[in-house]
């Protein structure tokens, strides 16, 4: 039994554990935290791929009102984060998460979606290319430590 849905409170842990599975270098608690907020967002919407009632896959999209790259309107919709278990790839799940935010971002008045990745992230740039994304810009952003 399959079904995609709003994410509620009922899934934060296993949502924060396939947020985990994207974003390694974070902590379980802090980012748990970070999604239980979202929740509550007007901004934001997270959704959850169930199967047998268990969350799989996710994807959360956001509002942004600031410029994103390559878009012609404001308010724009953001793919802030999606992510498929790796034995339930290539099953168009993806694609379904897109088009469910997509639906979501146009009753709030987006025209546009955005999304950004590694440079070096062929996997995810060939999902984006796939589910109608086209590449507006490349970025490369530089950090230095102040001694």
């Amino acid at each position: 039994m399959e079904s995609i849905k709003e994410a509620s409170e009922s899934h934060l842990d296993s949502l924060t554990e396939l947020a985990i599975a994207l974003w390694p270098d974070n902590q379980f608690s802090e980012l748990r935290k970070e999604f239980k907020q979202l929740l509550n967002s007007e901004k934001d919407k997270v959704i959850v791929y169930l199967i047998h009632a268990e969350p799989i896959a996710f994807i959360h999209v956001s509002i942004r009102s600031d410029y994103v790259e390559g878009s012609r309107s404001s308010p724009t919709g953001f793919v802030e984060g999606i992510y498929v278990k790796p034995d339930h790839r290539r099953k168009g799940i993806s694609n379904k998460l897109i088009t469910q935010g997509e639906s979501w971002l146009k009753t709030r008045g987006c025209k546009q979606i955005g999304s950004d990745i590694e440079l070096s992230n062929d996997t995810s740039y060939h999902f984006h290319t796939s589910v109608g994304f086209k590449e507006a810009n490349r970025l490369i952003a530089f950090i230095k430590d102040i001694k």
